[in-house]
C-alpha cells in the first residue's frame, strides 16, 4: 500500500539567507491508496498472449517457464504488478474455460472472432494463467463468460479454481491436470461490457443475469470469500450504474468495473502503429 503523507513546510531565516525545510510525517498518514489501481490486463488481442509473453512450453529458442517467457516474467516482477486480469475484454464472453485445460494436444481449437478471426489452440488456459500469476506474486482477476456461456460453466470454474481438493468432480479434474491445491482466486468479473460486446444487454436485463450468475458462484469449501465484480457502464451512462445499485443486493456485489474510453467515435479511431507525433 502507498501512503499519502502530510507535509509540513517550515520557513525560517538564517541571518541574511532564507531556507525552506520540509518535514515528512510518515506516522501521521490517514489515507491509503489501493495498490490494485496499478493493476494490469491481459487479453487475447493480437500477439499479446500467443507469440507475445506465451511462446509454448516446447519452445527451445526462447527461455521460458511453462511456456511463459522468462524475460517477460522478470520484467513484470520488477513492476510488482498487484493484480492481472484475464482473459479479456470482449474475448472473455466467447471463451470457454474447459477447452483450455488438460493435455494440450487434446484441447480443441477456437476462433478468436473479436481480434482478427485467428485460430487459437487453447494451449494457454486456466492453469497456465494462474501458475504465471503465482510466479509473479500477482493476484489473478478472472473474467467469466456471461455473453455466450452458461451458469453451470461458471459455477464449475469457481470449483475448479478455488475449492479444496477432493470436494467435487471439478477439483478431481484439477488434480488430474496436475494441480492439487486450489489457487484461491479472489477477484471474479461477471461478464464484460454487457452493454456492448458482452451481449448488448439493457441494464435491467443484465442486473438479473448478474444475480443469477452470482448466486451459483460459491466457494463454501473455502475460507476465502470471492469478490464478485459487475460489468460497469461505458462512459457516463449513469442509468446503467443506478440500475445496478438499485437491483443487485449489496450482499451479492463486491465491485463494479467501470469503463471509460477516450475515443467516442470508434469509426474515427486512428491506427495503433501509424501515427504522427501530434
Amino acid at each position: 500500500m502507498k501512503k499519502i503523507f502530510f507535509v509540513t513546510a517550515i520557513l525560517y531565516s538564517l541571518q541574511c539567507s532564507a531556507q525552506n525545510k520540509i518535514i515528512l510525517h510518515a506516522d501521521r498518514a490517514k489515507d491509503t491508496i489501493s495498490r490494485n489501481i496499478y493493476g494490469h490486463f491481459a487479453e487475447h488481442l493480437g500477439h499479446g498472449i500467443y507469440g507475445g509473453f506465451y511462446v509454448g512450453d516446447d519452445n527451445k529458442k526462447i527461455p521460458n517457464k511453462d511456456g511463459v517467457r522468462l524475460d517477460v516474467i522478470n520484467a513484470l516482477k520488477k513492476l510488482k504488478i498487484p493484480v492481472l486480469r484475464w482473459p479479456g475484454g470482449c474475448f472473455a464472453d466467447t471463451y470457454h474455460w474447459k477447452d483450455g485445460v488438460g493435455p494440450k494436444d487434446k484441447r480443441p481449437s477456437m476462433l478468436n472472432v473479436w481480434w482478427g478471426n485467428v485460430k487459437e489452440d487453447n494451449s494457454f488456459g486456466t492453469n497456465e494463467f494462474l501458475n504465471m500469476c503465482e510466479e509473479l506474486n500477482t493476484e489473478p482477476y478472472v473474467s467469466v463468460n456471461v455473453g455466450s456461456g452458461t451458469v453451470q460453466d461458471v459455477a464449475d470454474w469457481v470449483k475448479y479454481v478455488d475449492h479444496k481438493e477432493g470436494t467435487s468432480p471439478m477439483t478431481d479434474l484439477r488434480e488430474k491436470n496436475g494441480r492439487t491445491k486450489p489457487w484461491h482466486v479472489k477477484y471474479w468479473g461477471i461478464g464484460n461490457e454487457a452493454w456492448g460486446c458482452g451481449g448488448n444487454m439493457t441494464a435491467e436485463y443484465y442486473a438479473n443475469v448478474y444475480r443469477q450468475y452470482a448466486t451459483f458462484m460459491t466457494n463454501w469449501n473455502n475460507t476465502d470469500r470471492i469478490f464478485r465484480i459487475a460489468s460497469g457502464s461505458g462512459g457516463n451512462d449513469y442509468h446503467w450504474t443506478e440500475v445496478l445499485m438499485r437491483d443487485i443486493p449489496l450482499n451479492m456485489l463486491e465491485g463494479v468495473a467501470l469503463h471509460h474510453y477516450s475515443v467516442i467515435d470508434w469509426s474515427k479511431k486512428g491506427s495503433a502503429t501509424n501515427f504522427s507525433e501530434d
